[in-house]
């Protein structure tokens, strides 16, 4: 099992989420947490995918920091 990274965003008036590591996998959500679950969803859908074409899996390799500024 490995973990992405995945980065939930405000659109408007509902959620937008996406994995650095997983290019092209995206989804969207009325709540940060429904975005978050659609996301997964969407990322082992993915891989899944992935696996089916023979193809690797993606490095898990984006980290995620905050700065004060």
């Amino acid at each position: 099992m490995r973990k992405y990274l995945i980065v939930i965003e405000k659109a408007g008036d509902n959620y937008s989420a996406f994995s650095p590591d997983v290019p092209g996998c995206i989804a969207t959500g009325a709540t940060p947490e429904e975005a978050e679950r659609n996301m997964k969803e969407a990322i082992e859908l993915h891989i899944h995918g992935m696996k089916e074409d023979g193809l690797p899996m993606p490095e898990s390799s984006s980290l995620a920091k905050y700065c004060e500024v």
